[in-house]
């Protein structure tokens, strides 16, 4: 039938959960969709049916059309190592590391791949509805550009702008948008969306006609603000310091906020206990005395991380929560920060060295250049799981005689003290599963809901859904995907 583009007048306007939420509900219209994002860049990201890793959006996304996650659906992802370096991911495998000044000038070699990458999808669906990054007015990065204008041209997909009416100047920034970019870019854009709007749509009514006229586009809608969305998994850092209200006598679970903080994700379901306060820790804060629960997410530069640990002083935080007999997890690299040592020989993750660790697991990890990419169920704590794996390096020591889980293959992951106080693994998704979520929270006496999390995600998702149908012009964005079917490539 044909595509659908989404692009944003900047980041975090809310592109990926419109296309989640669009493609909810254009599957509960019978129609067969598939999510696709050319470019990303995040350190949250899920492990595919393929055996390749995309960003964690295209997965949800994904869940919205009731797919397996493929890397089809995200084929050049970017995983941010250090400030100006990042780890490329094409077709869900590593392709090495890039400077930022490298991938612009290599970056246009790689929309070949992109485009076979939409191709399979278009003929595997009715519709893609596909998610530009960051924004087209970023005309600084045009040359080259994959992820917004240069993939919509060269597929001759339809794009629909999103503005975010929340942070203000909603109507420069389209209108603006229109101005700078080149006019065969704007051409491509079909129309607007107005999101993340509070209040009486109503009042908004002369500004939406004044961009219409503005602009010479049309409008689709104004989306309200989607509370659900806070139900859905977390990708980018920006909504790392947005967490629930503290529940009165609630368990506080503290997990600092690292540089180079990955997969972050793994603590969303914690948001469906009312008897539990998650607390993401800023740097420059202390981690609380009063914390029940220390956690260790993982790191997309492990190394890194753990000294900008203790330049925070949370190295001292942690051995004292240790000594009062606090209870530690550390997932994927916050398990091999609570081990002896780390070491990086090849310089995978940086310059070549070896990190003293925090010596609370009797463990040693080695980092080496094969990436575990793999979907894992089996039992932790007593408790069923599923999961998956996504790492580089081995740990082996003493402390892995206590396994953290065991796998439905045989295989053990993780360790766990002596005392049963600290516990390291290597699986993400781990608190997902209602069962193990409940047996690690009984370990701060905490009787926690019997919540799927799974159902929570997808009724968040048909929540959206239905603001979208209440909202928004669905059937002429449908009519506007058809004007894409049979498009060749453009340039």
């Amino acid at each position: 039938m044909g595509a659908l583009m989404l692009q944003g007048t900047g980041s975090d306007v809310g592109k990926s959960v419109l296309v989640a939420g669009l493609c909810r509900a254009l599957v509960r219209r019978g129609l067969k969709v598939l999510p696709f994002k050319p470019q990303n860049m995040s350190n949250n990201a899920a492990v595919t049916s393929d055996g390749g890793e995309i960003g964690r959006a295209q997965a949800l996304q994904a869940i919205a059309c009731g797919v397996e996650p493929h890397t089809d659906m995200n084929p050049v992802l970017l995983k941010p190592q250090a400030d100006r370096t990042s780890q490329l991911i094409v077709h869900g495998q590593v392709r090495g590391t890039q400077g930022a000044g490298n991938f612009r000038q290599a970056r246009g070699s790689l929309l070949g791949e992109v485009m076979a990458s939409y191709h399979r999808l278009r003929k595997a669906c009715d519709i893609v509805v596909v998610e530009g990054a960051g924004s087209p007015a970023e005309i600084n990065l045009r040359a080259g550009d994959i992820a917004n204008m240069g993939f919509a041209r060269a597929a001759g997909v339809p794009v629909v702008l999103v503005g975010d009416i929340d942070r203000g100047g909603v109507i420069a920034a389209i209108v603006g948008t229109k101005t700078i970019i080149d006019p065969a870019d704007a051409a491509m854009i079909q129309g607007f969306i107005i999101n993340k709007f509070r209040g009486d749509p109503a009042l908004f009514t002369d500004g939406y006609a004044q961009i219409e006229s503005l602009s010479g586009w049309r409008g689709f809608g104004v989306v309200p603000w989607l509370g659900a969305t806070a139900r859905l998994p977390s990708e980018d850092a920006v909504v790392l310091e947005r967490c629930k209200a503290r529940t009165r006598n609630a368990k506080l679970i503290a997990c600092p906020i690292l540089p180079r903080i990955s997969n972050f994700d793994d603590l969303d379901p914690l948001k469906l206990e009312d008897e539990v306060e998650l607390l993401m820790v800023a740097p420059g804060q202390p981690i609380p005395t009063e914390a029940a629960l220390i956690i260790l997410p993982g790191s997309k530069a492990t190394i890194a991380d753990l000294a900008a640990l203790c330049r925070e002083g949370w190295d001292i935080d942690i051995l004292a929560h240790h000594r009062r007999g606090g209870l530690i997890l550390g997932l994927c690299g916050g398990y091999q920060m609570l081990g002896r040592s780390i070491a990086d020989p090849d310089g995978l993750e940086g310059p070549p060295s070896k990190a003293s660790g925090l010596g609370l697991l009797d463990v040693e990890t080695t980092l080496h250049a094969h990436k575990a990419l793999r979907p894992v169920s089996g039992t932790a704590m007593g408790a069923p799981f599923q999961g998956y794996e996504m790492h580089i390096g081995q740990t082996g020591g003493p402390d892995t005689a206590r396994p953290f889980a065991l796998f439905s293959d045989g295989r053990c992951d993780g360790a766990i003290n002596a005392a049963g106080t600290v516990f390291g693994s290597y699986v993400h998704g781990l608190l997902a599963d209602a069962e193990l979520r409940r047996a690690l929270l009984s370990r701060i006496n905490v009787e926690a809901g019997r919540a799927d999390y799974g159902s929570s995600v997808d009724a968040a998702l048909n929540e959206i859904a239905s603001a979208l149908e209440e909202h928004l012009d669905i059937d002429a964005l449908v009519a506007l995907a058809k004007t894409n079917a049979g498009a060749g490539e453009r340039v």
